[in-house]
């Protein structure tokens, strides 16, 4: 009768050892045998070394968890800042335009006041030179007559001149009522 070992072939029983030919079931036996003792030997330093290697990529991957949350923490504190920022921009934007606003304001207000004061300062200068021109005609005439008046004088007093002079006072006194 044959027993199958491993599927690998039929042994005969009772034969004794012997060499084994077949290569493919020594290599096989030769493996099973390494395996065997490395597992004895090394598998409690393989487990071991396994389990650090676990532990590792653990704490590797909470670690990155951790610094992907930091991050995202960090990125949420950058988004509130810019955003803090753009407020403040705004505000400045706006305090700026404010400002520029009522500069151009206040300098329309000074421009239209001194507009107002240059035109007091026509009126009173057209105002001052009219009053100028008529003393200086005012002058010339009261000159004039005061020649023609000096030059009568020097002339003499002719009769029909003192008929005019009399006949103006004699209509005063006939127009005149107490």
């Amino acid at each position: 009768m044959s027993f199958s070992f491993l599927f690998l072939g039929n042994l005969p029983l009772a034969e004794g050892f012997g060499i084994n030919t077949n290569i493919f079931e020594t290599n096989i036996i030769n493996l099973a045998a390494v395996v065997a003792i490395v597992i004895s030997f090394v598998g409690k330093n393989l487990s071991a070394l396994l389990e650090d290697r676990r532990k590792t990529i653990v704490n590797n991957l909470q670690e990155a968890s951790q610094r992907a949350a930091e991050a995202q923490e960090r990125l949420n504190i950058a988004k509130n800042q810019l955003e803090v920022a753009k407020k403040k921009a705004t505000e400045i934007r706006e305090e700026g335009v404010f400002r520029a606003t009522q500069e151009i304001n206040n300098c329309v207000a000074q421009h239209e006041e001194r507009l107002s004061k240059l035109e007091e300062f026509k009126q009173e200068t057209v105002q001052f030179y009219q009053q100028k021109a008529f003393k200086q005609a005012y002058v010339y005439i009261i000159s004039r007559i005061m020649s023609r008046v000096k030059e009568r004088l020097n002339k003499g007093l002719d009769a029909t001149y003192h008929v005019v002079v009399n006949n103006f006072y004699v209509s005063r006194f006939t127009e005149y009522n107490p």
